[in-house]
């Protein structure tokens, strides 16, 4: 068993900046896929961004070069820098853990990001 913790949303100016963090307590964390999604109010979860136990990483918004994710294994760590915000990213931030072999999947609950002003 473990969780995972979001933190670093809140309230932003359009063009403003911010960097969310999501603390894993999980055993291997080093083994996981590392994803972060959002859901905005009437919409679905979206992909926003992965990052593979090898570091590769691959995006599923729009405008991705306004994305960058990262992950630090020694602090268990993964993180998402998100630039040049617009209104469209209000939305709740999750973040998600992944491995197949064995499948195992845990989720955050979630870090909100208000874009407005």
């Amino acid at each position: 068993q473990g969780y995972l913790v979001e933190s670093g949303g809140g309230l932003v100016q359009p063009g403003g900046s911010l960097r969310l963090s999501c603390a894993a307590y999980i055993d291997n964390f080093y083994a996981y896929e590392l994803g972060w999604y959002r859901q905005a109010p009437g919409k679905e979860r979206e992909l926003v961004a992965a990052i593979k136990s090898d570091f590769g990483t691959y995006f599923g918004a729009s405008d991705t070069w306004r994305f960058s994710i990262s992950r630090d294994n020694t602090k268990k760590t993964a993180y998402l820098q998100i630039n040049t915000l617009k209104p469209d990213d209000t939305a709740v931030y999750y973040c998600e853990a992944q491995t197949y072999t064995p499948p195992r999947r845990y989720w955050g609950r979630g870090t909100p990001v208000t874009v407005s002003g």
